[in-house]
């Protein structure tokens, strides 16, 4: 299995697809955006002439108004990838959302003990005094994932405070221990590196480009089916932000700025996310210095 892993808008799909034309690969998508059928600008889904005919997985498996967790995803990837390996072919895992990495990759276990109680107790105490005050309770149980968490990710904190409060471990200490456990196979791990100030360039223009692609289109559309801003889906970058301007709560260049400024925010916590997290054996590849021939140059020894 080839990983290709890195922040937000550092090129990793286009890296992704490249490499597996070359080599005779298959795409693993690794995004928790891009599960969702309906919402393909604000998620950056690949378009068919991205894929460049190479066949990718994990994408459109569930509609916006549906459950979906790293642990369903390693569930559904498993067989995907095992088949891939079947025929021959070699898995090209791509995303940047480090939980779904680490299933496929570590086989990461993901505890069945039923929290929801707790959960949404947390929740509805984020309503009444503030996301804010729900996250500092997150900070002082487990200071590292809430590094890795905004807190206006109401659900994310609350799931991890709840992890912690029912099993008494920290979601990071459990994740320390199963990213421990050896590869389940032959893997190369590669991280995309970029300068900030450049990523963050990126990042501003591609957003740009969601928006004249019709990024406010897709989300009238998808209130117009009856998808709400409540729904997990809906609380994504891009959606998020578009759904308050279409309550009138902000402006549409307010929206913009906002979504670029929290498409940078979500980098950062990435990048602190693969720092905290280190993987044996994973190498920093250079995405502005011809990624693809150090890549190849590395695979084939």
């Amino acid at each position: 299995m080839i990983v290709i892993t890195g922040p937000t808008a550092c090129g990793k799909t286009k890296i992704a697809a490249t490499l597996a034309c070359e080599i005779s690969g298959e795409v693993v998508y690794a995004d928790s955006m891009c599960v969702y059928k309906k919402m393909d600008i604000g998620t950056a889904k690949p378009a068919a002439e991205a894929r460049m005919g190479v066949t990718h997985h994990m994408i459109d498996v569930v509609y916006p108004d549906e459950t979906f967790s790293a642990g369903l995803y390693r569930q559904m990837s498993d067989p995907i990838i095992n088949n891939i390996e079947s025929r021959g072919k070699i898995p090209v895992l791509s995303g940047g959302t480090g939980f779904y990495i680490n299933a496929a990759v570590y086989g990461t276990e993901f505890t069945s003990h039923d929290d929801r109680g707790i959960r949404e107790n947390l929740i509805e105490f984020a309503e009444r005094e503030g996301s804010e005050r729900l996250h500092a309770l997150l900070r002082e149980a487990d200071p590292e994932t809430a590094k890795t968490l905004s807190h206006k990710n109401v659900r994310r904190v609350a799931r991890a405070l709840a992890f912690y409060k029912s099993t008494g471990q920290t979601i990071f200490s459990h994740n320390l221990t199963e990213s421990k456990k050896p590869p389940q196979k032959n893997v190369f791990f590669f991280i995309l590196a970029a300068e900030r100030d450049e990523l963050y360039k990126r990042i501003n223009k591609r957003v740009d480009i969601m928006m004249e692609c019709g990024l406010l289109e897709e989300v009238k559309g998808l209130l117009a089916e009856g998808y709400h801003g409540g729904l997990v889906s809906m609380q994504g970058i891009g959606y998020k932000e578009l759904v308050r301007h279409l309550a009138g709560d902000c402006s549409l260049g307010d929206a913009i700025e906002q979504i670029k400024q929290n498409t940078r925010r979500y980098a950062k916590r990435q990048l602190t996310w693969f720092k905290n997290r280190p993987n044996p054996g994973a190498i920093i590849i250079d995405s502005e210095n011809d990624p693809i021939t150090q890549i190849k140059k590395i695979i084939s020894g």
